[in-house]
């Protein structure tokens, strides 16, 4: 049980942190004196930095020691939280948070490896819905404990929390993580250098691109191209090379492929949800940092609770297929009805659907991941873990960069399409004049009208894109064809 709450609490740290530092940012630009546009490097480093090092993580297992690998990781990843919250500047924060992504990459997915190493095939369920509880509900409280930390002390202890939690975690990491033989391992320095490439690459137009304009960006076309060149040659060199830096012989297992590609794209849904929700509360609401955090809580209470009902009792009668479809559903049928908010929607209103889709989330993931390593050998736990980590990563980069690019985009066509109903014969605009003591004489008319546009214009934008993140997650249910039936995950299956 040590081991569990070890492995637990180490992938909460690296999830937590993508999420609880996002509500510091903004606090940060007065503290460094820096520009939006600057300001974002804080995340991109820790982005790309984790994209880079997580696929890599089963190399560096069998080259150092599951052991060593762990225990190095998580007192990196303190030491480099505690001089994150000492930064001096913004250049000192960025190479800090560097340091922060390089050894936090690998926590997420030896967690996985060590928990479903652990566990015989037939209790895996009941393990993945333990690590469960970290890697999901931890991403959706972020938020919320990383408002109240800034606002009741200081953007600092967003930081400093890692603290009490890695420290403990070492702990028990020490005196319970059994030590594996080391293997004596050729390093593929090409394969190396083209991987470390392509994610970083790519992470980086994911990252930048909504913020440069796309593909008018001479950086990111230069970028997308790098991306493109080294994944092609990464994929021809190493498909059949034994020694590769990754094992592409995993791409061989259907199931595995088909279970990545659904966290991916469930990454996009889940990370654009989760980077919608404050600019709709804070920013067009008016929520305070404090009620805005605390409405993403209940979706991760129902998501937690499902993580444990699916991982304790309906896999073991249920097949896991069934469950991932209908964690889809549920997902989709608690975002789509957020499709319809308006300017007036109160907090309730927000957080009934949200519970509908927490439960959604909490009834996908664990069969999920169950399926996909159904047949994955367990010398290649870490391996595998450290490509479906990349992936769910991934697909979180792409959620947010898409959700941005559409919210700018369509908030541009709302405007255009209402303002064009703007003229002298609207009979509705002089009754909205008349009851703030203007008419269309005035000079503030003008000003509150376009102000009064701009806001429904977002607001149409937001519903627009829930639309887009309903129908995402319906998407990715034909995904479920393709995946085999377990002969053993902790279900019971029928011959």
């Amino acid at each position: 049980m040590a081991l569990v709450v070890a492995v637990v609490l180490t992938a909460i740290l690296e999830v937590l942190d993508i999420t609880i530092v996002n509500v510091a940012v903004p606090h940060m630009l007065g503290a460094f004196a820096a520009t939006p546009d600057q300001i974002t490097w804080i995340l991109t480093s820790y982005i790309v930095a984790a994209a880079v090092v997580v696929p890599l993580t089963g190399f560096l297992s069998n080259w150092l020691g599951r052991r060593r690998l762990l225990l190095g990781s998580i007192t990196g990843f303190v030491i480099s939280s505690v001089l994150c919250g000492l930064s001096w500047n913004l250049e000192s924060m960025v190479v800090f948070r560097l340091a922060q992504g390089v050894f936090g990459a690998p926590l997420v997915p030896l967690s996985q490896a060590i928990l479903m190493d652990a566990f015989p095939r037939d209790k895996q369920g009941q393990a993945l819905a333990i690590f469960g509880l970290g890697i999901m509900v931890a991403p959706v409280i972020g938020p919320s404990l990383g408002g109240w930390l800034t606002e009741t002390y200081s953007w600092r202890m967003v930081f400093y929390i890692n603290i009490p939690v890695g420290v403990l975690a070492l702990l028990l990491s020490v005196g319970y993580l059994p030590k594996r033989a080391i293997k004596d391992i050729t390093t593929d320095w090409m394969g190396l250098a083209l991987l470390i490439a392509a994610v970083g690459t790519l992470q980086l137009v994911l990252d930048q691109g909504h913020m440069r304009d796309w593909f008018d960006s001479k950086l990111i076309v230069a970028l997308t191209i790098i991306c493109i060149f080294t994944t092609v040659a990464f994929f021809m060199r190493g498909w059949n090379k034994t020694n590769n830096i990754i094992d592409l012989s995993l791409l061989k297992d259907r199931s595995f492929v088909a279970g990545t590609l659904a966290i991916t794209l469930f990454g996009i849904s889940l990370f654009g949800w989760m980077a919608l929700m404050p600019l709709l509360t804070q920013r067009l609401l008016g929520y305070p940092a404090d009620l805005a955090g605390m409405l993403f809580i209940p979706r991760g209470l129902v998501s937690a609770a499902m993580l444990a009902i699916t991982g304790g009792l309906l896999m073991r009668f249920v097949d896991p297929r069934w469950l991932i479809g209908g964690g889809l559903i549920l997902t989709a049928a608690g975002t789509l009805p957020m499709a319809f908010f308006n300017l007036q929607v109160d907090p309730w209103a927000i957080i009934a659907p949200t519970l509908l889709a927490g439960a959604g989330t909490g009834l996908f993931f664990v069969p999920l991941t169950a399926v996909a390593f159904a047949d994955v050998p367990n010398s290649k736990y870490d391996e595998a873990a450290g490509i479906y980590a990349l992936m769910r990563g991934i697909g979180g980069s792409a959620g947010i960069a898409i959700v941005s690019w559409l919210f700018v985009r369509q908030a541009h066509v709302h405007f255009a399409e209402l303002t064009a109903h703007i003229t002298p014969y609207n009979r509705d605009l002089l009754p909205y004049l008349t009851e703030r003591g203007l008419t269309p004489q005035d000079p503030q008319a003008g000003a509150a009208v376009m102000q009064e546009i701009a806001r429904q214009a977002q607001m149409l934008a937001f519903d627009d894109i829930f639309w887009f993140i309903g129908i995402c997650t319906l998407a990715i249910v034909p995904v479920v064809f393709f995946m085999s039936r377990p002969k053993s995950t902790g279900v019971v299956v029928a011959h």
